[in-house]
């Protein structure tokens, strides 16, 4: 359990201020919250709770106690290591961290096996997990090793200023040669493992540029101003230039079965500790390499 005293004149509601203060996304601050695992002066309160100079808030883990979380030695790409964070180049097809919908082998079963710490921010199943990318895409993503790394990366993630950028082969061709989509994303009104462009979601902005064209493909440079759930894939979907493989947003008739041609392959950030400027680059796969070849 994890306690803090407002010692302050406070104007903010709980849940903005566990964002802040713990470096967790509110959406899981929010679940904390509603789950009666977050309470105020011993109490259980609303998200919006409003603050004031005097509450103790306790914050208890949520515990995954079904999950066996058993190091496995998966020899994952490790690009970059210090003792604060590290960067991985995740495959293609590999689960970021384990979830009641997924017990198998996930990335953090890999980074428990070659890490000798982690932060623990985030909980038992999701240790140094600071953003993820979806299984069947490949490339970069931050791990913290301290606490107090995660909490700077995550403010800094939740502010935009880290900067990540994807390589995504689409279906269809284009006019112009570069583009900015700002269509706010939320859950899908019909089907619940899908997100939306839907008019009351959550703003979300990406912006692509057109790196080489096919007969009936392009291939796209894309950089993400907010981090969405899904979000370029949605957004591709609705401009009618799906992602070459994509499972659930991608074309019925798709070529590809094996997951969406999407690889994040540059990543740019402001090191938490020693604040020196941080940038890595990976190759794309083998197989989308291969792919592209074909199509040339």
């Amino acid at each position: 359990m994890k306690q803090i005293k407002i010692d302050t004149d406070l104007n903010q509601r709980l849940d903005h201020y566990l964002v802040d203060e713990l470096g967790l996304n509110r959406s899981f601050i929010t679940k904390l919250i509603k789950e009666d695992k977050v309470l105020v002066n011993g109490k259980s309160v609303k998200p919006g709770f409003n603050l004031k100079n005097g509450d103790v808030i306790d914050v208890f883990e949520a515990e995954v106690k079904e999950l066996d979380l058993k190091p496995e030695n998966l020899n994952l790409d490790i690009v970059y290591e210090d003792e604060d964070l590290l960067v991985v180049n995740k495959p293609k097809g590999l689960v970021v961290h384990p979830a009641k919908s997924h017990k198998d082998t996930t990335l953090v079963h890999g980074l428990l096996y070659q890490m000798d710490s982690l932060s623990n921010i985030n909980g038992v199943f999701r240790p140094g997990i600071i953003h993820r990318i979806d299984k069947d895409t490949s490339g970069l993503l931050m791990v913290a090793k301290t606490n107090r790394a995660h909490q700077v990366l995550a403010k800094d993630l939740a502010n935009h200023d880290i900067k990540r950028s994807y390589i995504a082969l689409v279906h269809g061709t284009f006019e112009e040669s570069n583009g900015t989509i700002n269509a706010p994303i939320g859950r899908h009104p019909k089907l619940r493992i899908k997100n939306a462009v839907i008019k009351d979601g959550k703003h979300a902005v990406t912006h692509f540029k057109v790196l080489e064209t096919f007969k009936h493909m392009s291939l796209l440079q894309c950089d993400l101003e907010t981090g969405r759930t899904h979000q370029i894939r949605v957004h591709l979907s609705f401009i009618n230039h799906p992602i070459v493989g994509d499972p659930l947003y991608g074309l019925k008739s798709d070529p590809l079965k094996d997951g969406q041609m999407l690889h994040a392959y540059k990543l740019e950030f402001v090191h938490p500790i020693t604040k020196k400027a941080m940038t890595f680059e990976v190759p794309l796969p083998e197989s989308f390499r291969d792919y592209l070849k074909k199509l040339s």
